[in-house]
């Protein structure tokens, strides 16, 4: 019998440089490189990384800026048999260093000018030597020239036998305070993301992709495998601004793109909109919270018809509404995505019907392995449907229509969701609760214009308090990563609403701050 070769996400590198290798695979700022070009520098990245020790299934941590340096990283770390950990610049210093610690990285990858994140925690990375620690566009002391690290490197293609189960991505959900989960996620799964990507965002080799988001995100990756995929060209936007994006959009005439609604809503408000052509634009995903539908109706008659709105989990279920399907079903989030299967389930954890309401559990050919060291977290997840398949619990609450179009209602992990980022109650409570004045404490999202929801904190202090509202959330806000930082601080002199069981009712402490909203 014929063996089919393991899986390898980089393995579409090398097959395009081999066919079509004068083609532009990649822009960014003023550079560009070919297919040809890129292959051989993710040889020389793989190369160098196996002569510096790395093992199969070894760890890299990357913290990064958009760029073409960091996905010539990632791919050659993919290429080299390794698991690539990307990382968060919105993380403060000590949570990039327990993160690092967490996934047990053996490299670790800074591009200018993130290295002032890393700087006064070199120490606790894991052990991490001089030379292991890579710096890309700078030159300081406790660091190894990138180039330096690269040079003498072989462009020989480089051949890991990797198998379709090995390990390919580590992508932390969160990581605040105590133990954050890092959602592994294999050679395997991460080529049915690209392939779902490439076929629900109708992704072709002609397509010009615009990377509006950061590399550390999942959502990020789905667009980009896609793209590698069928070859089509990337264009790297390494901030985004309404500017950048109108004049990317123009200069490359591009075809498909990714944006937060937080993104969608400066691009409509940017006083100079009607200025610009967009008309290139073929397909629009949004995802990361539920587009207003002001905003939606604005897209649809200022940038376009061809919106996608994407639900899903890094862990890896999702669906989508298409552009032909987002007027007729205006709230949903639309079907499941390609290889993927959606049920509702109840509180018994029963198999609900069309129209009730209910947590989503959801299994696909996606799927993650499980969390990274957490096999506390990986039972607490599973379903197992009549045929004994492991779906995950979403935590989130909703239910399909006649039509079989899934509607999110509820959060069930409280989560924020500000500008697109994911943000967890409970880690920015565990902070509150450190305060000495603090008693108690129940953070939810209220509404924001521009982040489309930020963190309030309701706080019930003790009898003998001394510190203001304002004081308390200084104090905590020097605590939390940027995207986590509270809004507002409120005192509560009562209890707050509980269940039977004590447990503190927030859907109830969100309403008022939610009923002028559409």
């Amino acid at each position: 019998m014929l063996e089919r070769a393991g899986l390898n996400i980089a393995g579409s590198v090398g097959t395009h440089a081999k066919y079509r290798g004068s083609r532009i695979a990649f822009k960014c700022g003023d550079r560009q490189v070919t297919w040809g070009e890129f292959d051989a520098r993710v040889n020389q990245v793989a190369n160098a990384l196996i002569k510096a020790g790395l093992k199969k299934g070894d760890k890299a941590a990357l913290l990064s800026l958009n760029c073409i340096e960091a996905l010539e990283i990632m791919c050659g770390v993919l290429r080299a048999g390794g698991v690539i950990v990307p990382l968060s610049p919105l993380l403060t210093s000590g949570q990039l260093a327990f993160l690092t610690q967490d996934a047990g990285a053996s490299f670790f990858f800074c591009t200018f000018p993130l290295q002032g994140l890393v700087q006064p925690v070199l120490d606790q990375l894991n052990g991490i030597p001089r030379e292991r620690r890579l710096a890309v566009f700078f030159d300081e002391e406790g660091w190894t020239p990138y180039e330096d690290f690269l040079s003498g490197a072989s462009v020989t293609p480089v051949f890991v036998d990797t198998q379709d189960h090995d390990e390919a991505v580590i992508i932390y959900s969160s990581g605040t305070t105590g133990l954050p989960k890092g959602i592994v996620h294999t050679h395997f799964s991460r080529t049915m993301l690209g392939m779902a990507g490439g076929l629900e965002f109708r992704i072709h080799s002609g397509s010009i992709m615009l990377i509006n988001t950061p590399l550390f995100t999942n959502a990020t990756w789905v667009m980009l495998l896609g793209s590698m995929g069928v070859g089509a060209l990337v264009v790297l936007l390494p901030t985004f601004s309404p500017e950048a994006f109108f004049h990317a959009v123009e200069q490359e005439k591009i075809t498909h793109t990714f944006l937060v609604p937080t993104q969608y809503h400066v691009i409509l408000d940017h006083p100079e909109f009607d200025k610009h052509d967009l008309s290139s634009l073929q397909i629009m995903v949004s995802m990361g919270s539920a587009l207003p539908l002001p905003v939606k109706k604005q897209i649809l008659q200022r940038m376009g018809k061809g919106l996608i709105e994407l639900y899903g989990l890094t862990e890896g279920v999702g669906t989508t509404l298409k552009p032909e399907e987002i007027e007729a079903k205006t709230g949903s989030v639309g079907t499941p995505i390609s290889g993927t299967e959606i049920r509702i389930i109840d509180h018994e954890d029963k198999e609900l019907p069309f129209g009730e309401i209910g947590e989503i559990v959801g299994i696909s050919s996606g799927l993650m392995k499980g969390y990274h060291n957490r096999p506390d977290a990986n039972a607490e997840i599973i379903w197992k449907d009549e045929f004994g398949r492991s779906f995950i619990k979403t935590g989130d609450i909703g239910r399909f229509d006649e039509d079989g179009f899934l509607y999110i209602l509820d959060r069930k992990k409280d989560m924020i969701v500000s500008g697109g980022i994911n943000v967890f109650a409970s880690d920015i409570e565990e902070v509150l609760i450190q305060h000495p004045d603090v008693n108690e404490a129940a953070v939810v999202a209220i509404p924001h214009e521009k982040w489309g929801e930020t963190p309030l904190a309701l706080v019930i202090p003790y009898p003998d308090a001394k510190a203001r509202e304002d004081e308390i959330m200084g104090w905590v806000n020097q605590r939390l990563a940027k995207y986590q930082r509270l809004a507002r601080v409120e005192f509560r002199r009562e209890d707050f609403p509980r269940n039977a069981l004590g447990k503190v009712l927030k859907r109830q402490l969100r309403e008022p701050y939610w009923k002028d909203q559409a």
